[in-house]
């Protein structure tokens, strides 16, 4: 190829006709000019000598090849129509004549006819001589002549019957046909039926000589008779000829004919052309012959032309000649050229393919043509292994993944993943598989790359880590499973007095006790996800420093814990017989089960439950279960208003579990106004204690005739409705009773 179908990434690679180049093309054409005028001038005069052969010998010569072809041919299709009639089949639907027999044969006949140009079709008849089947309606409606059939035939046993040529209509045009006749007998000589075969002539002449249906050498078929059975033509060169099928030469032409008719071959020399015959027999059977003539012509003003005409076709070769020399000294050096493009192109594509980028390009089934050395050295593969690898192994993809790789590239052409190597653990590669299409368009193969993208993923992971982190407000370290520090921050750092927190282990910092229960803490983490306790350290070199620790866990996507946030701050561990009065609570019992709850409100007195209110707080922030880590954070916030509130809650209320984020309190002997001034006080003190924020209270009073679930419900309504105030946090429903 010496044109360019891709566009050019730089000039150098295009195609430059250098001065000594287009020197040398102009002489080498100048020198060949030359030389073809003077070959020219000889040829022609050579030629026009030689020029006066005799055209009749020349096609008499063909007539005889063509007539002799004709008579092999019909000997053929005698042996043929033989055959036809021993086949299998046949016998099989003669002796059981069904219509699955017939089906069968019919079949079989059809293959014969589409695969046999000449034959037109197969018939079968009955022993008298009327039509069965066959595998065109064309042939065969009419009975045999009876002189083929019966005792008094001629001919039969393994002989053959040839008709004469006939016509047939066929597609709106008349073929000329003949059809070959055999005898089915028994083995007593009696008759089974007969078969015969139809054989088109045109057909069979063009199969012969293709040539001689074109213009420039007519080829005419006759019988004896003058009849016109093949070579007729809409528009005729020489008006005395038949112009269609079945016309009479004899009729239109009689010089000619009595000409053919006094002899079996010769010429005739007529006004306007000259004609060639030559009479051949097709086949020789008993009483009876079958012979026609085979005619051909030339035009005289041809001939007269023939001599005028060499000399123009001698000097237009030349021309061409010349013509075709000088492009081929152009295309030589153009090829030259082209190569030298081509080999700048190949070596400037091996050093881009030879790049830091890994590239691989594979067939379409996914096996490796070939492979840069990047992409090499980032599989850890020589080149020579890659070679005839599967993508399948490279990318380490199992069956399924595989099968959806190759329908994902037959739908949108392109594929994009990363890959951890084995060989170099800390080693990812970016992955793209696309399709492209060669120049001709008739191949696909996939070129797929490979990135190096080990440091982003190193700095996702670092950026990740340090997110982590920095979740925490206070002194925070990142720990693994086992405590072993991962990262930390300055507070942390600053806390325990660590220059440097690599390679440390928490539970070596802290007491030993939190070391003894670190895999029942790991094992809390994994099914609460927190866990807050205090734990002694020694601080500053102080003695009975205790800080006050919060331990989150992170799970990988297996479920197993994978990093752990701990936070640290400041606390001392307090004498429990001191300031009792604010750490311990009036009540410390809190319902934590449905169950427990209802006992206790069927045990209260009738008269305590109709003079009795429920609170139903909410202590859910807002926002608060935006992510499922924050419910921790709320399970957390929750024990902090508990213990507000357990620490001045009268004995006699009862406070319990609703869900999470949801207390009750259940108030006996307490009216709706006791109840709402206790429910403002509750939410002073929470405030007071940076608590308040997001509480939201709702009261109810106990309708005679209610359950506990009644009781609570008429409280969620009125909890609904103090979220809805905007202003108010604390509501009321249901607190009247009912008339």
């Amino acid at each position: 190829m010496l044109t360019r179908k891709l566009p050019l990434l730089i000039n150098a690679q295009g195609i430059h006709w250098s001065q000594q180049r287009i020197l040398a093309a102009v002489s080498q054409i100048c020198m060949l000019l030359v030389t073809v005028i003077i070959l020219t001038n000889i040829i022609i005069t050579l030629g026009e000598r030689r020029l006066q052969e005799d055209w009749a010998t020349q096609r008499y010569s063909e007539l005889q090849a063509v007539g002799a072809m004709i008579s092999d041919k019909v000997s053929f299709q005698q042996f043929r129509t033989q055959m036809f009639a021993k086949s299998e089949l046949l016998k099989h639907y003669l002796t059981l004549p069904s219509p699955e027999n017939q089906d069968k044969l019919l079949d079989n006949w059809d293959i014969l006819v589409d695969n046999i140009p000449e034959l037109l079709g197969i018939a079968l008849y009955d022993p008298q001589g009327q039509y069965k089947f066959a595998t065109s309606n064309d042939f065969g409606q009419d009975s045999l002549p009876h002189a083929l059939l019966g005792p008094k035939r001629n001919m039969g046993g393994n002989e053959i019957y040839t008709s004469p040529l006939e016509f047939t209509p066929i597609n709106g045009q008349l073929e000329p046909y003949m059809y070959q006749f055999a005898w089915l007998e028994n083995p007593n000589q009696s008759i089974r039926g007969y078969i015969v075969t139809y054989n088109s002539m045109s057909k069979m002449l063009t199969s012969i000589k293709p040539a001689y249906s074109s213009k420039q050498a007519p080829l005419m078929m006759l019988d004896t008779q003058g009849l016109l059975y093949a070579g007729a033509q809409s528009e005729p060169s020489i008006s005395r000829l038949p112009e269609t099928m079945g016309g009479s030469l004899k009729q239109s032409y009689p010089a000619l004919w009595r000409k053919m008719a006094m002899s079996n071959f010769g010429q005739f020399h007529g006004d306007a052309a000259s004609f060639v015959y030559l009479k051949v027999e097709l086949t020789t059977q008993y009483e009876t012959r079958r012979e026609y003539f085979l005619v051909s012509y030339i035009k005289n003003e041809d001939i007269a032309a023939k001599f005028a005409q060499w000399r123009n076709i001698l000097i237009g070769g030349a021309i061409l000649l010349t013509l075709l020399a000088s492009l081929v000294i152009f295309l030589a050096h153009l090829y030259r050229l082209v190569q030298r493009s081509r080999e700048f192109s190949i070596g400037m594509t091996n050093r881009l393919f030879d790049s830091d980028v890994g590239c691989i390009i594979a067939n379409e089934s996914g096996r490796v043509l070939i492979a840069n050395p990047a992409a090499s050295k980032l599989l850890a593969l020589a080149i020579e292994d890659l070679s005839d690898r599967s993508l399948q192994r490279i990318l380490n993809l199992d069956d399924d993944q595989y099968s959806e790789f190759l329908h994902k590239m037959d739908t949108e052409q392109q594929w994009y993943s990363e890959l951890n190597t084995e060989t170099t653990p800390y080693t990812w590669l970016k992955i793209r598989v696309r399709i492209e299409v060669s120049i001709d368009k008739k191949r696909h193969y996939m070129l797929v790359t490979f990135e190096d993208i080990s440091e982003l993923k190193q700095s996702q992971k670092e950026a990740m880590l340090n997110y982590l982190l920095n979740n925490g407000p206070m002194a925070c370290v990142l720990t693994d499973a086992k405590g072993l520090v991962v990262k930390s921050n300055d507070a942390f750092d600053s806390l325990l007095q660590i220059e440097d927190s690599e390679a440390l282990n928490v539970n070596h910092l802290l007491s030993e006790d939190f070391s003894s229960h670190w895999p029942q803490i790991a094992q809390q983490l994994i099914i609460q996800g927190t866990w807050k306790g205090q734990v002694f350290a020694e601080v500053g070199h102080i003695k009975d420093s205790y800080l006050q620790a919060t331990l989150k866990g992170y799970l990988d996507a297996a479920g197993e814990l994978e990093y752990i946030l701990c936070s640290f701050e400041h606390a001392r561990l307090k004498p429990t017989n001191k300031d009792s009065g604010t750490l311990v609570p009036h009540r410390s019992t809190i319902f934590n089960h449905k169950d427990d709850l209802v006992r206790y409100f069927n045990n209260l007195s009738q008269q305590s439950k109709d003079f009795s209110s429920l609170l139903m707080i909410d202590i859910s922030a807002e926002g608060m279960l935006s992510h499922m880590s924050d419910i921790g954070q709320l399970e957390s916030r929750q024990k902090e208003v508990e213990v507000h509130l357990l620490r001045d809650l009268p004995h006699r209320y009862q406070m319990s579990h609703w869900q999470l984020g949801k207390l009750i309190v259940v108030l006996p002997d307490t009216d709706s106004d006791q109840a709402h001034y206790f429910a403002i006080d509750t939410l002073n003190k929470l405030n007071d204690n940076g608590l308040g924020e997001g509480i939201f209270i709702g009261i109810a009073s106990y309708q005679t005739g209610q359950d506990l679930e009644q009781f609570i419900a008429n409280a969620e309504v009125a909890l609904k409705r103090a979220k809805h105030t905007g202003e108010q946090h604390i509501c009321q429903a249901y607190t009247r009773q009912i008339t």
